[in-house]
């Protein structure tokens, strides 16, 4: 697995949790989702990403979006 499957992972783990969490407990959970999808999309105009500097520091090898 590399930085960018892993950062897909997380993001899509987030995802579905924050939803089962807004389901579940409270709608507040939603802005959990809204969170992750700003994120990647700053991530995708910026090229920053706090998850992937945890990846690599974890010793992941890096994809093609995070070098």
């Amino acid at each position: 697995m590399n930085i960018d499957r892993a950062v897909f992972a997380l993001a899509g783990t987030m995802i579905l949790v924050s939803i089962a969490l807004s389901l579940t407990i409270h709608p507040y959970w939603l802005f959990l989702t809204g969170f992750v999808g700003l994120n990647m999309l700053q991530a995708a105009f910026t090229g920053f990403c706090p998850a992937a500097m945890i990846f690599k520091a974890m010793g992941l090898n890096s994809g093609c979006a995070f070098k």
